[in-house]
């Protein structure tokens, strides 16, 4: 029996072509354009296409990212359903799928795929990576393994992965850890599974949350400005494993004592933040005031689960229970 799979498009590089009045690449292919420029689905999968969106990623929203997710569990309710592909800008393709890994109540796959160059350009990359993210959506070893990105033939974890580079079509990569398998012409190959998953189920989210990355020098001008406007959740990327400048850790200070939730994460690339140090701004310095540490998540992941969790938590404990390491 052949499997039916929901192609969901969103837009993004991967649907767009060269437009020679506005001098680059704009929004311009279908859904139903998209798949039929991978002919090999014919004889692989029964598709479904749904057309939610033709935008570049820089404008998917989070309250999108969250209706996609109660979207997905809705097509994926359909026992018919093997899987599901979403077809999105490589832009912020790991922030929709960290939220998705977040938010949907399926074990079915849920696999985000994209392309570095637009439909127009040599060498598109589309197709090949839609295939990929439907061999991968069918597969079997990979329910149950949460939202995956599916790039460049790898099968990337979405509360690890990240873009490492601007143009490259080998821009995905899950630094430290690696992908969790690879795509082949007749197989998908897993050859490490997911430690752990976490889930926070909301209707809502909290929007009025900002993200903030530290450098050197940095004062705590900014932190006065969101505390002004009374914000709802503030994440900090600091130094190495959580560490900012005395000026910094200042205006953290002052934005606890308005009780606005500050979340530590760091800039590196990999690696969680810790308490090692003692020192005015380190990570051990902010935990009296109430810091909460992100452990492995990027600011920009750290800030999508603050948004989620201050809707879902009803105290400070359980808010602080969801960014605790499992």
């Amino acid at each position: 029996m052949v499997k039916k799979v929901i192609a969901i498009t969103t837009g993004g590089t991967i649907a767009m072509k060269y437009d020679k009045a506005a001098g680059g690449l704009i929004p311009a292919v279908s859904g139903e354009d998209l798949l039929e420029a991978v002919p090999p689905l014919k004889d692989m999968v029964q598709i479904e296409v749904v057309e939610y969106s033709n935008v570049p990623s820089g404008h998917i929203t989070p309250r999108m990212m969250l209706e996609l997710a109660k979207l997905i569990d809705i097509k994926a309710s359909d026992k018919d359903v093997a899987g599901i592909i979403v077809t999105h800008g490589t832009d912020t393709i790991e922030e929709t799928a960290y939220m998705l890994d977040l938010s949907t109540h399926t074990k079915k796959p849920i696999c985000l795929t994209g392309a570095m160059r637009g439909a127009s350009d040599m060498s598109w990359d589309g197709p090949g990576n839609i295939l990929a993210a439907v061999r991968t959506a069918i597969s079997p070893a990979m329910i149950g393994q949460g939202v995956t990105v599916v790039l460049n033939n790898q099968i990337h974890a979405a509360s690890e992965v990240t873009k490492t580079h601007s143009v490259n079509t080998d821009t995905f990569a899950s630094p430290w850890w690696g992908p969790l398998g690879y795509v082949y012409d007749d197989c998908v190959v897993v050859k490490r599974h997911r430690a752990k998953q976490q889930k926070i189920y909301t209707d809502s989210l909290e929007e009025d949350v900002y993200l903030l990355k530290v450098t050197a020098g940095m004062d705590g001008f900014l932190f006065d400005c969101l505390v002004k406007k009374g914000v709802k959740g503030i994440v900090v990327e600091g130094f190495g494993c959580g560490n900012v400048p005395p000026a910094v850790k200042r205006g953290i200070e002052l934005a606890r004592r308005h009780d606005i939730p500050v979340v530590m994460a760091t800039r590196v690339i990999a690696g969680r933040v810790a308490p090692v140090y003692s020192y005015e701004g380190s990570a051990g310095s902010l935990i009296p005031a109430g810091v909460i540490l992100a452990g492995e998540s990027s600011g920009q992941k750290a800030r999508l689960k603050l948004m989620l969790a201050l809707k879902a938590a009803e105290n400070d404990t359980e808010l602080r229970a969801y960014f605790k390491e499992r």
